[in-house]
C-alpha cells in the first residue's frame, strides 16, 4: 500500500522482504533438493545397473519441474547425466 506524505512524496507503509533472510532460505531449500535428487538418482541408478536395466554405459535425459505458485514461477530444467 502507498502513501503519500504531504510534500507529494511517496510512502511504502508496507514491509519490504528481508533479503538476507530470503537467501538464505532459498539457498536452504535449494540445498535440500539437490541432495535429495541426488539420493534418488543415484539410488535409481544403482538399482537399474544391479539389475540389467542399465548397462551403465547410458546417457540419462533429466528434467525438473520447478513451481513457486506464489511467484508465478514454473519452469522445467533438463540436462542429460552420462554414467560413462
Amino acid at each position: 500500500m502507498l502513501e503519500y506524505a504531504a510534500s507529494g512524496i511517496r510512502l511504502v507503509s508496507e514491509m519490504i522482504m528481508d533479503e538476507e533472510v530470503f537467501n538464505i532460505q532459498l539457498r536452504k531449500f535449494l540445498k535440500k533438493v539437490g541432495i535429495q535428487s541426488q539420493r534418488e538418482i543415484e539410488q535409481a541408478v544403482r538399482t537399474g545397473v544391479d539389475s540389467g536395466s542399465l548397462s551403465g554405459e547410458e546417457k540419462l535425459k533429466a528434467s525438473v519441474l520447478l513451481r513457486v505458485p506464489e511467484a508465478g514461477v514454473e519452469i522445467t530444467i533438463e540436462d542429460d547425466i552420462a554414467l560413462r
